[in-house]
């Protein structure tokens, strides 16, 4: 019951922050000089259209960029509100929602398979290089963590690509084939299709793996120091036991405190990486927004971000409560 009335607290307390942040997002967006008609203006006028200044004016008038942001603002979050209506994207010059939507279903399925191989990958090397301090495996996965940590992902994913292109003689530039593209994806070409999922997840999930590594390897073994588990060895407390239940639980903590990050992640995926690698996600669509003023369609990307990371930060607490009994006890004095 008490940990009820603490989930009821930060999720009535999410509400607030959600719009403070969508605030802030909205006027940051709006910083750089010009609008979304003046780029456009200057790419037409670069092809040699001519705009007179009543022309400006009725677009700006008809976009509703002749208002102040703040009332810009305000017009956007009541139709979000009211109508559940995101507002209109006037680079893709439809809705916003049908946008983000085109590309959801794909950004969600390559982050949440990264994910998938960022846990199962990191933990148990970072379990192996804590129990084995200081083995050849232990050094030869730390520089593979340091090189992972250190190497930026657009250019691993040029090296893989070229790498691939190399050996296979196929270049793998985004997912989908040619022959995907004119037929769709079926039975027969879905192994294609895998093929080309496997240098994306290597590649946007290699910073956060060896992250992870380096993280659990590193509590591991301060766990590992520690009274309890010397006394527990003392006993003769299995080491599988040792690891598993005692050192490994607390290592885990860290871990789970970065889970609203990467729920975040899943709604956009590695922007740079995805246009390097010309993926069909939602990151390069974020980019295309932001570069060309796309207010709406950039704001409410970000707002489902900043709403993502405060479900993230409330679903660790809970899973931190749930493996830290002291964290629990803290919980329920607050509540």
């Amino acid at each position: 019951m008490q940990l009820l009335k603490y989930i009821g607290r930060r999720i009535l307390l999410m509400i607030p922050t959600v719009f403070i942040m969508s605030f802030i997002v909205f006027f940051i967006i709006q910083l750089p000089p010009g609008d979304f008609i003046s780029g456009y203006i200057a790419r037409m006028s670069a092809q040699g259209e001519i705009f007179t200044p009543e022309m400006i004016t009725e677009m700006r008038t008809n976009y509703g960029l002749d208002k102040p942001w703040y009332v810009q603002y305000f017009v956007w979050i009541r139709g979000i509100i009211l109508r559940g209506d995101f507002g209109y994207s006037f680079s893709y010059y439809r809705p916003v929602w049908s946008v983000i939507m085109d590309r959801l279903g794909l950004t969600v399925a390559v982050s949440l398979i990264t994910m998938l191989f960022t846990y199962l990958v990191s933990l148990p090397i970072g379990i192996y290089s804590a129990n084995h301090q200081y083995s050849p495996g232990d050094y030869l996965f730390t520089f593979i963590g340091f090189i992972g940590m250190a190497v930026p992902n657009f250019l691993l994913a040029i090296v893989l690509m070229y790498l691939a292109y190399s050996w296979s003689g196929v270049a793998y530039i985004g997912l989908f084939s040619r022959e995907m593209l004119q037929n769709g994806i079926h039975l027969y070409n879905f192994p294609e299709f895998l093929r080309r999922l496997i240098l994306p997840i290597i590649v946007i999930g290699t910073s956060g793996t060896c992250g992870i590594i380096r993280t659990v390897r590193a509590q591991m073994l301060d766990e590992q120091s520690k009274q309890y588990t010397l006394t527990a060895r003392a006993k003769g407390v299995s080491e599988r036991k040792i690891t598993y239940k005692y050192c490994l639980r607390a290592a885990l903590n860290p871990v789970v405190s970065g889970l609203a990050g990467s729920l975040s992640g899943i709604f956009t995926g590695s922007t740079i990486t995805a246009i390097v690698m010309n993926l069909a996600i939602q990151g390069p669509v974020l980019y295309t927004a932001l570069t060309t003023q796309d207010m709406y369609l950039a704001g409410t990307i970000l707002l489902v971000q900043a709403f993502l990371i405060v479900l993230g930060t409330l679903l660790s607490d809970i899973i931190l409560g749930i493996l830290d009994p002291k964290i629990r006890v803290e919980q329920t004095k607050e509540a």
